[in-house]
């Protein structure tokens, strides 16, 4: 039976930056709170490295966003980085008044700082190895005291709903069509406001870092609602996943490497060397690529991460979770290598939104991976998400503050219909599907690019989305058809923006086209439907 649930904000999304607004809103409107799994299934969760801030007398906001702008290879938006930056210690602060318990130094009051690649400095702070997971338990032991914030957990956004809005030329965005999972039946979500908070597409890859989930929701839902969307070439592949047949997106932390860490060819030769003066603590695209070079060239499954010239007890007290896991698998560090692969892990794109993390829909939001904010440009520096997503959440949040006894309660919306469809006999028509997608973006849209590459994945997904559009329209929505959807949606979006960057640049590399232009212009793609008819539109930075 579909019923209609009504709050005054709707956050489609249960990560850091989700909670960090739900928190932000609690003691000024009713929300709702929607997450697609467990609450802990995403990918705040299995963060590990940390948080850059500007916390130490050593380091300045200038330092940082110097470093920010120099990983972004000359597409970051500079106000968007010092924004950040700005905000960043005050953002901390209010993690650790929170609750959150971050690592401090042997007998001091300090917090220990690490380094990571792209970083003048040492000023990433962190929770051990486990800095998403203390940060997420932190988040929603909050929520869950709060009478005012309502948690579905098992819940998966289908569409955003949209209205016409008298006072504007835009239209406004006032709820979604949910699946809940258990019960199978979909309702209708609706709120004065909506903020999409849904993380990124990296499940779109064969190979990457990210849980299931992470199928580009938010990205797509909004793509399909007329809003822009920018920089989807640009997915980061974290140059370390660990290669392990019982497991498939176990990151090693940058950490590692900050700490001292060296890569190694399977003959125990260095090679960094020969592709960056800052050796192991390049940045991640810069990493990414030597690594993928050497494979190729070697022919080999993997390299290796060496951190046995440390101590044990330096290893185990700063990298528990690493140590542990690598354990179970019959890797010991202290004395060994780590088998290691390099593996989609961030969306450098997203929906464009403002510094407020207001999209082109009236009343819709999107914050965190799934927003294109200007401050990651063609390469995220590390531990710079986590930052982003609460400095953006608290924004997005006083905005909503502001404007929300301005905004009139939406009209009822149309409930979901399911009466022109069937149960499906044939659901391996999405795993094979989904396979499918992933491969063929693994190979022909992957750290190392050609235009012949990009333009088989362009006919292919065109064929996909062709068959997945026409099995939406005949059988009753699931998850795994809902995240399909998605993904082949995200898919088109990055192959669309892959061919028409004509240069290499951060993330982006091109064989066909090795040379970074002159000129940094961002990709905005812009959908038929269109939101914001009276925005202007500019490709250029």
């Amino acid at each position: 039976m579909t019923q209609t649930f009504s709050h005054d904000v709707l956050v489609i999304g249960s990560g850091a930056a989700g909670l960090t607004l739900a928190l932000s809103l609690a003691r000024h409107a009713k929300v709702a709170v929607l997450s697609k799994n467990a609450l802990n299934q995403g990918s705040t969760w299995f963060a590990q490295g940390g948080i850059a801030a500007v916390l130490d007398d050593q380091d300045s906001i200038q330092a940082h966003v110097a470093d920010t702008l120099i990983a972004g290879a000359g597409l970051c938006h500079e106000d968007a980085v010092r924004f950040t930056v700005e905000n960043s210690k005050g953002a901390i602060e209010w993690l650790i008044n929170q609750g959150v318990s971050f690592t401090k130094e042997n007998g001091k009051e300090d917090y220990h700082l690490t380094k990571e690649g792209g970083h003048s400095h040492r000023r990433i702070i962190h929770s051990a190895d486990a800095t998403g997971r203390a940060v997420h338990s932190t988040l929603i032991d909050q929520v869950k005291q709060q009478e005012n914030i309502d948690l579905f957990e098992d819940h998966i956004a289908v569409n955003l709903i949209t209205q016409a809005d008298a006072d504007s030329r835009k239209l406004r965005c006032t709820g979604a069509y949910v699946l809940n999972n258990n019960t199978e039946q979909v309702h209708v979500f609706q709120a004065k406001v909506v903020v999409l908070a849904t993380g990124g597409a990296s499940k779109v890859y064969l190979y990457t870092t990210n849980l299931d989930g992470a199928s580009g929701d938010g990205i797509a839902m909004a793509w399909r609602a007329g809003c822009r969307i920018a920089n989807m070439e640009f997915n980061q592949f974290h140059p370390t996943c660990l290669y392990h047949a019982s497991t498939k997106n176990f990151l090693i932390s940058e950490a590692l490497r900050g700490e001292g860490a060296v890569l190694r060819l399977p003959n125990g030769e260095r090679f960094m060397h020969r592709f960056d003066d800052r050796l192991e603590l390049a940045p991640r695209d810069i990493v990414a690529r030597a690594i993928d070079y050497e494979m190729k060239r070697l022919g080999c499954d993997c390299l290796y991460l060496d951190i046995s010239h440390k101590t044990p007890e330096f290893i185990k007290e700063h990298f528990p979770t690493i140590y542990a896991r690598c354990l179970e698998l019959g890797i010991d560090i202290t004395k060994e290598p780590i088998p290691v692969v390099p593996a989609a892990h961030f969306t450098c794109g997203g929906i464009v939104v403002d510094q407020n993390g207001l999209t082109d829909l009236q009343n819709l939001y999107a914050i965190g991976e799934t927003s294109f904010t200007g401050l990651h440009g063609a390469n995220r520096l590390a531990s710079n998400s986590l930052l982003e997503c609460v400095v953006y959440a608290q924004s997005a949040g006083q905005q909503i503050i502001d404007s929300l006894a301005k905004i009139n309660a939406p009209e009822q919306s149309k409930p979901w219909d399911s009466t022109r469809v069937t149960d499906s006999d044939e659901d391996v028509v999405i795993s094979h599907n989904w396979d499918e997608l992933r491969r063929f973006m693994w190979d022909y849209v992957g750290i190392v690019r050609t235009h012949k590459r990009l333009q088989r994945a362009s006919h292919r997904i065109k064929l996909l989305k062709k068959e997945i559009a026409e099995y939406y329209s005949n059988y009753r929505v699931s998850s795994d058809l809902i995240e399909l959807r998605n993904l082949a949606t995200v898919a088109e979006l990055i192959i669309r923006s892959a061919l028409d960057r004509k240069e290499s640049r951060g993330l982006h590399y091109s064989l066909d086209y090795p040379d970074k232009s002159n000129i940094a212009r961002d990709t905005i793609l812009v959908p038929t439907n269109f939101a914001a008819q009276d925005v202007v539109v500019s490709k250029e930075v």
